[in-house]
């Protein structure tokens, strides 16, 4: 025999034991989890029916082993009529949910946290029917896990009791006769036997939930619907956080530069408060989106600061030393809500970008409302920086395309209220025109 021959006759039987541990591993890992004991007991719960039902026929006294054979059979005309409630469905997916897909087990793989069983009521006969159908299967499923998990135990003590050389009482019809030893080793296989078919019967009562109880195709575009909207909710309060803290750090910077180059205590003290006033109203906006993020509902979007807030935005760009002409035109009461909250982030960030571009110079703003309709119109203009980057972080040949993150957000602001917004250089000077024209009358809830 060659070397590599012995070798390979020596790693075989080497590797037989840890193939066989892995294998026991594996048959063994299902009676460790708890989802195992769960489906079996939502399982037997299945049969409380046939009971209630046996009680009235046959009944408890004098019952012949036929009789017995209509317990799965009776109950099914009661549980197709319940069926027809749309609380069923409510209730025996909640129930499925806790017992047969605890926990994670409740959701799909690959990352979707949709749920893998519904746990609403019935909303079309659709849902009725499949809601029948489970309870039916429930129903025969529970008779049959039930009488088997009394049974097969009971064959490990019938084939111990013949081992031990005793008079064993008849199981599933059968009697063991004789009195051998070897029985002995026979009695685990009942009980192997019904803890298999309790892992298989809980995958396949679990499956059918999936299917009989799932979400239904209405369902599941309104999770979807849902979970969009949420997602978006998300993506406005990040660009809420840019712009906010983005303005209050512009502005604080260029208020301690020009503090630095004026080197006079009385400007530095006028420095330092607008730092700190600015850095306060940022800190409110950051605690509210966070609170928001945490899905508190103590504050809704009426918290949230409008354009008749706009002031402070104003003030704050004032004392980094911009020279601000603002002029407002119309009853700014009117803006639906929707329209003056996106408005004044749209002004906010319109000024972050001409201190950011072009410093501390003049800005005209314009800020008109159309009475009746509460449309918006906004103009803010500023001369154009002698650098190549012009107030929308553009730089060069690229001024008037406009593909700044800063006037990006302006845009899908505006696009998101069917409006528009255009920037760019216009007679010397940099301008940005947004119009917002309302989706829809104001309402006592927008503001």
């Amino acid at each position: 025999m060659s070397t590599s021959s012995a070798a390979q006759a020596l790693r075989i039987p080497r590797a037989l034991p840890g193939a066989a541990v892995r294998a026991a591993r594996a048959a063994l890992a299902p009676l460790a989890r708890a989802v195992t004991y769960t489906r079996w007991l939502h399982l037997l719960t299945g049969a409380v029916v046939a009971a209630v039902c046996g009680l009235v026929y046959p009944g408890l006294f004098g019952v012949r082993p036929v009789q017995l054979l209509w317990l799965p059979v009776l109950p099914v005309v009661p549980l197709v009529a319940v069926a027809m409630v749309p609380a069923t469905r409510l209730a025996e997916g909640l129930q499925a949910r806790l017992l047969l897909a605890p926990g994670k087990h409740a959701r799909y793989g690959g990352g979707d946290l949709a749920p893998r069983i519904a746990a609403a009521p019935s909303a079309s006969r659709g849902d009725r029917a499949r809601t029948a159908l489970w309870l039916v299967l429930r129903l025969e499923a529970g008779c049959l896990m039930t009488l088997l998990s009394v049974q097969l135990p009971g064959l490990t003590g019938a084939l111990v009791t013949a081992a031990a050389g005793g008079t064993p009482t008849p199981v599933l019809g059968v009697r063991i006769t004789g009195h051998h030893g070897w029985y002995a080793l026979l009695a685990p296989l009942p009980l192997a036997a019904l803890m298999a078919l309790v892992v298989a019967a809980g995958n396949l009562m679990t499956a059918a939930a999936t299917r009989l109880l799932g979400p239904s195709a209405a369902e599941r575009l309104a999770a979807l619907e849902e979970r969009t909207e949420r997602l978006l909710e998300h993506n406005r309060l990040a660009r809420e956080l840019h712009d906010s803290i983005g303005h209050a750090l512009t502005v604080a910077v260029v208020q301690a530069g020009a503090a630095r180059a004026a080197g006079t205590r009385e400007f530095t003290d006028r420095a330092l408060a607008a730092i700190e006033e600015t850095g306060r109203h940022a800190l409110e906006d950051l605690e509210r989106v966070l609170r928001l993020l945490r899905e508190d509902g103590a504050r809704g979007p009426a918290d949230r600061p409008g354009l008749a807030d706009a002031e402070r935005l104003l003030e704050s760009a004032r004392a980094a030393g911009s020279a601000l002409d603002a002029r407002v035109t119309g009853p700014l009461e009117e803006l639906p809500g929707p329209v003056s909250r996106e408005g004044y982030r749209i002004l906010q960030e319109a000024l972050t970008n001409v201190l950011r571009h072009a410093g501390p110079v003049p800005v005209a703003v314009r800020v008109a409302v159309a009475p009746g309709t509460g449309a918006l119109r906004l103009d803010v203009r500023n001369p154009l920086p002698d650098r190549a980057d012009g107030p929308g972080g553009l730089g060069g040949a690229g001024v008037g395309a406009g593909r700044g993150t800063g006037l990006r957000g302006i845009r899908e602001r505006a696009a998101l209220l069917g409006g528009e917004a255009e920037a760019g250089p216009y007679e010397g000077e940099w301008r940005l025109r947004v119009t917002l024209p309302p989706n829809r009358p104001a309402r006592a809830d927008d503001r």
